[in-house]
């Protein structure tokens, strides 16, 4: 018998908000997963594991000019947004990719609108902390990256935070 392939996809079951369908993990770069120019091994392998379930998106203007060298470990696309429109270029990548299957982390006053237009937001405080308007537009808070990748893989931890 020809065993049929699942479809990628991170599925949660949320009391108050009902079954979420992800498709999209969507990643600010600087300030978010990578901190000086940096990301750290736990972070690429988080980011890696979850790139077999969902489709990864990097984020950025490129602000250091170094993002596709940076992310040339990780199993994720690098998209860059144009400077000075951050804001609202990372919303629009939402809308496009569909906002109703997206996760999107980010930390920076420019990720506000993303996490707002997203399923599911992420603010993510970090070494170099977080926008407060970013923070009052997430559905959720963490300290760094990688409680948020590890949360992402355990529906457990997800609903516990979520429910209503």
């Amino acid at each position: 018998m020809k065993e049929i392939p699942s479809e990628k996809g991170l599925f949660y079951d949320i009391p108050g908000r009902g079954i979420l369908r992800i498709k999209h993990l969507v990643l600010d770069l600087n300030g978010t997963i990578a901190f000086q120019g940096k990301i750290r091994e736990s972070t690429r392998r988080l980011i890696n594991e979850l790139s077999r379930r969902v489709n990864v998106y990097v984020l950025t203007a490129d602000t250091r000019g170094k993002a596709h060298h940076l992310c040339s470990s990780l199993e994720a696309e690098v998209c860059l947004i144009k400077k000075g429109r951050e804001k609202e270029g990372k919303a629009e990548f939402i809308r496009e990719k569909g906002p109703g299957e997206t996760i999107a982390l980010g930390n920076g006053d420019n990720d506000q609108l993303m996490l707002e237009a997203s399923l599911l937001g992420i603010a993510v405080l970090g070494e170099e902390g977080c926008s407060v308007p970013s923070l009052l537009k997430a559905d959720m808070a963490v300290k760094d990256v990688d409680t948020a990748l590890e949360i992402l893989l355990d529906p457990d931890t997800l609903k516990a935070t979520l429910r209503s």
